[in-house]
């Protein structure tokens, strides 16, 4: 490190005097942000250790703390609820001066595309989060987002205010304007993981953490470069009034919500609208994936098919150029018109380019007054030295960090990517990119911490044998992780010696299956059941008629059949391995269980069914524990312990502990 740093002593003297200004009542939330982060003495302190140590070697002018998370978005003040709930000492660092700054500019036309979702029939918070998309957990249902909004796609506006509300009620430790500009590490033998991280701001301070959580979000623009790029307008900067486009002919680059939104706020007041994407048009009624084009957005495709001048084109957009004309107009051209080596701004201008040698019908020969690019956001990894720096995703996934099943960087331990950057595990499958996904894989990886750094196993319930399909029956009606974040997080059963009892474990990363006792602390010696929610094998692609005939299944014997969301309960004899992980079927969550079970979709998604659910379920877990799961009468009980050497587990936990149930007539 080429920075200079100061001495062990001077580590313990901040850690004191840290503590002397807590205890004088300092806080870190935003009503407190105008206060001095040490105080002007402190400040003096550390301004002549640091001119007196200002040719040490070793890292040493840091404040310490063990939980450093980065962006105080929701992602990172979800993690942060957590770690205050477990009191930890933990900083989140925020580079603006209010937490979920990210809203304040986006999305550019200021509504928002999750679903609050105010009334469900039921009174169950489990079952009611599963159609609330903006709010964070909490133990708190004065934080629940219908408290403040009505609107089911609400504005922008209101999740800044929510957010910082959510700071404020639970006094956050966040600390504002402060942007974490460099992020090293370096071994220490003293470190949880082997090595400590050094975190910079923009102010010049140094910070070392023990864990690191980067919960900074997507929001360094997708740009493209191509020759003609510079007449391009960005989407974080376009104007949003459309007297600003009035009689205008627009080419929007991009085909996601972003570009949809921006066609749709100007479609009424241009000439026409050409949106360019790289691929076949993907509709998350089509896809089920909720980062597809949403129906709100794209009125567009109405004006498109109903013959209305404006239309969709497909094209990589590393094969495109465009060229200004001598009157300011621009033409999409293709890039193997231009000689690559001499794209120069001159070439580029040269009206002999605007006439190409194509069908005198050339789909985009009619020019346009302005080119937006709306391609999204990528993860800023320039934050980042060579040893501390994730690896990219893989193809589609290029622009988010690659990381573990459990969150965690593959290159680098104790440092896990939270929010919507964790995408990549499920990105175009499930809801880990937003709120009501990563909500729940925020949990995840803070049960994950606390069982690695705490010594607190994975929290469980033990319950007697006989109460197994009850539980499933239940998890599987209710619980809102399950439901968003299906094939990521999953329910474990884990079976005690003979199965007379189980442990359940929820929402457990389903990609990590293989090290599931490291991580949680829990025994699997003697088999597990997974609970996972699935869609069928063929229920997304962009071509796909999701609304033909035959769509969905009504018979329990037909359930593997379903295309729409339904439980799905593996059972295995014991963990599979990593490489039964990495070699399992084409599109399957899992390896091969010894047994599997579909529980048959249901319109009504609730699984309550005696005969087409509950039966079928229990007689799938009998087979798999060779045992007799159904409930008895006292009655019953007492012919079973005189006839049978052996009766069902239901009577052994009950009858004969005196809490059977008794066969009363009503009169």
């Amino acid at each position: 490190m080429s920075k200079s740093w100061m001495g062990s002593t001077f580590a313990i003297l901040i850690t004191s005097l840290e503590g002397a200004v807590e205890g004088a009542g300092y806080q870190y939330s935003r009503s407190n942000m105008s206060k001095s982060w040490m105080g002007s003495t402190f400040a003096i302190l550390i301004v002549s250790i640091t001119f007196a140590s200002s040719h040490a070697t070793a890292p040493t002018d840091y404040l310490h703390i063990d939980y450093c998370v980065i962006g105080a978005g929701p992602g990172g003040l979800q993690m942060a609820y957590f770690l205050q709930q477990s009191q930890r000492h933990y900083l989140v660092f925020e580079r603006s001066n209010l937490s979920g700054s990210f809203f304040v500019r986006y999305p550019r036309h200021r509504k928002l595309i999750s679903i609050n979702k105010q009334y469900t029939g039921k009174q169950n918070k489990e079952f009611n989060l599963r159609h609330d998309w903006n709010s964070l957990l909490s133990h708190d249902d004065n934080l629940l987002y219908k408290h403040y909004t009505k609107d089911f796609f609400p504005h922008a506006d209101t999740m800044v205010h929510y957010l910082n509300n959510f700071t404020n009620r639970f006094d956050l430790k966040v600390r504002y304007n402060t942007e974490i500009m460099w992020i090293e590490a370096e071994k220490h033998p003293e470190a949880w993981n082997g090595h400590y991280f050094f975190l910079t701001d923009q102010n010049d301070y140094h910070y070392r953490c023990s864990v690191l959580l980067v919960a900074t979000g997507m929001w360094v623009p997708n740009k493209p470069d191509f020759p003609g790029s510079e007449h391009v307008e960005g989407y974080e900067s376009v104007s949003v009034d459309p007297a600003n486009f009035v009689g205008q002919t627009v080419l929007i680059l991009g085909r996601g919500n972003a570009a949809f939104e921006t066609a749709d706020n100007i479609v009424g007041v241009t000439n026409f609208i050409h949106m360019l994407g790289r691929s076949r048009l993907r509709l998350a009624w089509a896809t089920h994936y909720v980062g597809d084009v949403r129906a709100v957005n794209n009125a567009m495709l109405d004006t498109y098919q109903l013959k209305s001048l404006d239309g969709l084109l497909e094209g990589d957009l590393a094969n495109i150029a465009i060229v200004q004309d001598r009157k300011g107009k621009l033409h999409l051209r293709l890039r193997f018109h231009f000689d690559r080596n001499n794209a120069s701004q001159d070439v580029l201008n040269d009206q002999r380019l605007l006439s190409v040698d194509e069908a005198d019908n050339f789909s985009v020969r009619q020019p346009y007054d302005r080119v937006i690019r709306c391609l999204g956001w990528n993860f800023d990894f320039s934050i980042f030295n060579n040893l501390t720096k994730p690896q990219r995703g893989r193809g589609r996934t290029n622009k988010y960090p690659l990381i573990k099943a459990t969150y965690e960087s593959g290159n680098l331990p104790g440092m896990f990517i939270i929010g919507t950057a964790g995408h990549s595990i499920d990105y175009r499958k499930s809801a880990g990119g937003f709120i009501h996904g990563f909500r729940y894989t925020a949990r995840a990886v803070h049960h994950l911490l606390e069982h690695r750094y705490h010594g607190t196993s994975w929290p469980a319930t033990t319950l007697p044998i006989s109460h197994l399909t009850n539980t499933i029956i239940k998890r599987i009606n209710e619980a809102s992780g399950l439901y968003q974040m299906f094939s990521i997080l999953a329910d474990i059963v884990l079976l005690q010696k003979n199965a007379t009892e189980f442990e359940y474990l929820e929402e457990y990363p389903i990609g990590a299956l293989p090290h599931l006792q490291e991580n949680t602390g829990r025994n699997a010696a003697n088999g597990l059941f997974v609970i996972n929610l699935e869609y069928g094998s063929n229920f997304s692609r962009p071509e796909a008629d999701v609304f033909h005939p035959s769509r969905s299944v009504g018979e329990p014997r037909h359930a593997w059949l379903s295309n729409f969301l339904h439980p799905v309960i593996y059972f295995y004899k014991r963990l599979p391995t990593e490489t039964e992980m990495t070699q399992r079927p084409k599109l399957w969550p899992l390896p091969r269980p010894y047994y599997i079970h579909h529980i048959v979709e249901d319109f009504l998604t609730d699984w309550t069914a005696a005969k087409a659910h509950i039966l079928p379920l229990r007689r799938f877990l009998e087979n798999c524990l060779d045992t007799d799961l159904r409930s008895f009468f006292a009655e019953s009980c007492f012919k079973f312990a005189l006839t049978n050497p052996h009766v069902p587990p239901f009577c052994r936990h009950g009858y004969l502990n005196k809490q059977g149930l008794l066969d009363v007539e009503i009169f």
